[in-house]
């Protein structure tokens, strides 16, 4: 069941501007009229306010984006309070941003689709209560939406994709396989058991203070991480991958996160540094922390794309596996998933590192692909409420783990 938290905005306005006031500043062409399907999709999940207005052709009429990413550098990481007030301030301005852009006015949308889980939620609550507001005024359907599928179906905007297909969903706050057989329609192969590649890439970075490098100052960690790579040797240090015993799909990034940590620390002593500065083997430890989590979310993929094949899941020489998220953008991990993806007579596919990362266009999407299957579209608000925490789909990892399917090696010459 679904709780609410007044704490988090959700019965209270984004800001003292009313939804009247907020109007007026429309200026629209009288008459204007669509043959299609319009969908507003408004996101706020983790620190970025996006909107963005999409047809049922896929086409996108208009965005727009604000990215807390510069504030939150400043202060080491995410304060869900600062993010909510962010949210809060700019709400407005964005998704007037992407309706103007797109010529047209909210009265001729047929609906609104919101992210409502999962995600942070003070950051949740401003969107939604934003979202409640706006249908309400207008009259129009609502289509909640949950972030990781819309992840999921994003590639159906930019490639002719059908069902089924396997997902890899990476990024700062989560990591996941599934195998999505609809819009709705997911089973849950493995996840992270701990914390998401894209948090640990972040918390390395900043262990390695490169915030202070001005070349990758202005960078999020793991964008840092991959472009200070390039000039490290990866086999410099010795980390193995984590649960190569685990023959299952489920994922686990602390573990090399400390090891790392305890890395750093041996090498500031080596090196006779305080903690702040920049360690001379920091592109050294960027390679071989981003070539170990390569390899190890590649071999979990693997497994998973064999469990399917030999199921008769997927097609055993035409499956597709689509990555998307944040990290997905990362060309390195990328490289790696395309070595898994010939092994197995796989097409690998990755939305543009634009879609990969959070926005609003997913969101739209999302509610178009929603309201052709005709599911979870609400003509009446009353009770909805966000979730913080939501898994997608029916969890089978289980039965992935009891299948226990030997991987081949591959060499991942990257």
């Amino acid at each position: 069941m679904l709780m609410l938290n007044k704490t988090a905005g959700v019965l209270s306005s984004p800001s003292n501007k009313t939804i009247y006031e907020f109007l007026k500043s429309f200026t629209f062409h009288p008459g204007k009229r669509f043959l299609h399907k319009l969908v507003l999709g408004i996101e706020t999940s983790c620190d970025d306010t996006a909107a963005a207005v999409v047809d049922e052709t896929g086409n996108v009429l208009g965005e727009a984006i604000h990215s807390q990413t510069e504030v939150h550098l400043k202060t080491g990481g995410i304060i869900p309070p600062v993010a909510q007030q962010l949210h809060r301030e700019n709400i407005h301005r964005i998704v007037h941003e992407a309706l103007t852009a797109s010529r047209i006015s909210p009265s001729e949308l047929s609906a609104v689709a919101t992210t409502i889980k999962p995600g942070l939620a003070l950051s949740l609550g401003i969107g939604l209560s934003f979202s409640l507001q706006l249908v309400d005024q207008f009259k129009k359907p609502f289509i909640p939406i949950h972030h990781m599928e819309a992840h999921a179906l994003t590639i159906r905007l930019t490639n002719h994709v059908e069902f089924p297909f396997l997902v890899l969903l990476i990024s700062g706050g989560h990591c996941l396989l599934a195998l999505v057989q609809g819009v709705s329609d997911f089973l849950l192969l493995g996840k992270s058991l701990d914390i998401a590649p894209g948090d640990m890439l972040d918390k390395i970075a900043r262990r390695l203070s490169l915030i202070k490098h001005p070349e990758y100052s202005t960078m999020n960690g793991g964008k840092a991480i991959e472009h200070l790579a390039k000039q490290g040797n990866k086999l410099y240090f010795d980390l193995k991958p984590p649960m190569q015993r685990a023959k299952n799909c489920d994922f686990s990034f602390s573990g090399l996160q400390n090891i790392v940590d305890k890395i750093i620390m041996q090498k500031e002593k080596e090196e006779g540094i305080e903690m702040g500065q920049i360690l001379s083997s920091a592109a050294d430890i960027a390679a071989a922390v981003q070539h170990t989590a390569a390899c190890h979310i590649a071999k979990r993929t693997h497994r998973a794309l064999l469990f399917c094949q030999q199921r008769g899941l997927l097609s055993q020489t035409n499956a597709v596996l689509v990555a998307s998220g944040g990290v997905a953008s990362n060309l390195y991990i990328r490289k790696a998933l395309e070595i898994v993806a010939n092994a197995t007579q796989c097409t690998l596919l990755c939305p543009p590192p634009r879609l990969c990362t959070d926005n609003g266009i997913m969101i739209a999407w999302n509610g178009i692909e929603r309201l052709r299957a005709g599911l979870g579209i609400l003509h009446n608000t009353e009770g909805i409420r966000y979730e913080p925490k939501c898994p997608l789909g029916i969890d089978i990892s289980k039965e992935v783990g009891k299948a226990a399917i030997k991987v081949p090696r591959l060499k991942m010459k990257i």
